[in-house]
């Protein structure tokens, strides 16, 4: 494969454009590795790889509750939730501690969103 200077400017375009190496590649009949190959070496801007990128999950929004402190591991007692709130290794490090369902270790709320109903999630799946 020759690298034209008709091939370079599209090249140059898609890149610019933001698509993906893998369908650069696709349009110009070649692999992603030697668009990324080819990228580097005309000095392209660099992006984030796209297996770094880190996505926000949504996080439930913790219920409201009277100001009260809240619990760390060692201290839940009994069917509690056992919802982790921050980084453990941060302070301000705690655990839902709301009344868990039974047989279960979180809360209604968390527990609506740590299970998943499969057959609920393949409907949804087929509806999009």
């Amino acid at each position: 494969m020759v690298w034209t200077d008709e091939r370079i400017e599209l090249l140059k375009t898609l890149w610019g454009e933001g698509l993906t190496t893998g369908e650069i590649g696709k349009r110009l009949g070649v692999s992603k590795n030697a668009v990324v190959g080819k990228a580097h070496r005309l000095g392209l801007k660099g992006r984030p790889s796209p297996i770094k990128r880190t996505r926000k999950a949504a996080k439930p929004e913790k219920p409201e509750k009277p100001a009260e402190p809240t619990p760390a591991i060692m201290e839940l007692q009994g069917p509690t939730c056992r919802w982790p709130f921050g980084d453990p290794r941060e302070p301000g490090f705690h655990f839902c501690g709301a009344q868990a369902i039974p047989g279960k270790p979180y809360c209604s709320e968390h527990a609506a969103v740590a299970y998943v109903n499969s057959s609920k999630s393949k409907a949804e799946e087929t509806a999009a």
